[in-house]
């Protein structure tokens, strides 16, 4: 049997997982993706996971795009449908209610640049490229780069990478607001492990109200937006942690935070 796409691993409630297939530079074939869903919807449910990084083995590459060889046969019919799983996947991500980190070790190219984007935070090497190639195969990105790059970079550079078609490197990246920092890479995964370890000392139920209001006033109204956030708000009231964080900061110590 060949080796599982995906790598789980978990410590200190991080949660990481490794795309495994470094001689296809992580490439996303459907098995990979539908790895990747289950993956996610388990640390969705695992008390013990505060947050999730996300990376690909190898030094090449994060994820290098979607499999070529793969997509090359696949009817318009079986296209859309591999469209709407990678799409799923992302959704996924994006709605987790833990923060996901895209660990970025190396060429982040069409599907995985959707994948990194679909992450809640972007840490970059400095050796890293992103973009969306897709142009060059006669196609555009199909697991929703059009609509996070929109988002996330705005419409100038969005228009700029599908059509294109060119990789960036971390340093043009991060000024276009599509990765958050970039390091050198020999301290990429320190780096990211020190992010992700003050995310799993954060108070859980905060996280969780933080990405939920975030995701839907990106998708709203502000009105609509402010009062959802006012609604989350009230609700940390009624946490445990609001109570032992308030509490901490007038004793002057650290907060113990039990996700209650």
């Amino acid at each position: 049997m060949s080796e599982a796409p995906v790598s789980i691993s978990t410590r200190d409630g991080i949660r990481t997982l490794t795309v495994q297939r470094p001689e296809k530079l992580n490439a996303l074939n459907r098995q990979t993706l539908e790895s990747l869903d289950a993956a996610f919807a388990d640390a969705a449910k695992a008390d013990e996971v505060r947050v999730v990084v996300l990376t690909g083995a190898g030094p090449k590459a994060f994820v290098a795009g979607a499999d070529i060889a793969e997509m090359n046969g696949l009817t318009p019919v079986q296209g859309r449908d591999f469209s709407l799983i990678g799409q799923r996947l992302m959704r996924r991500i994006e709605r987790l209610n833990k923060p996901v980190i895209a660990m970025v070790n190396g060429f982040a190219l069409g599907g995985g640049m959707e994948l990194a984007m679909a992450c809640h935070l972007r840490i970059a090497a400095d050796s890293a490229k992103v973009g969306q190639p897709e142009i060059n195969l006669g196609l555009l990105p199909g697991f929703g780069g059009t609509q996070r790059l929109l988002r996330l970079a705005g419409r100038a550079a969005a228009l700029e990478l599908c059509l294109l078609g060119a990789p960036i490197d971390a340093a043009r990246a991060q000024q276009l607001g599509l990765v958050n920092r970039v390091v050198p890479a020999a301290e990429l995964e320190a780096e990211t492990l020190k992010i992700a370890t003050q995310l799993a000392n954060a108070a859980p139920l905060a996280l969780r109200g933080i990405l939920d209001a975030i995701n839907v006033g990106g998708e709203c109204g502000i009105e609509e937006g402010l009062e959802y956030e006012s609604a989350q708000f009230g609700l940390a009231f009624s946490t445990d942690d609001m109570r032992e964080g308030t509490s901490a900061f007038l004793e002057r110590r650290k907060p113990e935070f039990k996700n209650r």
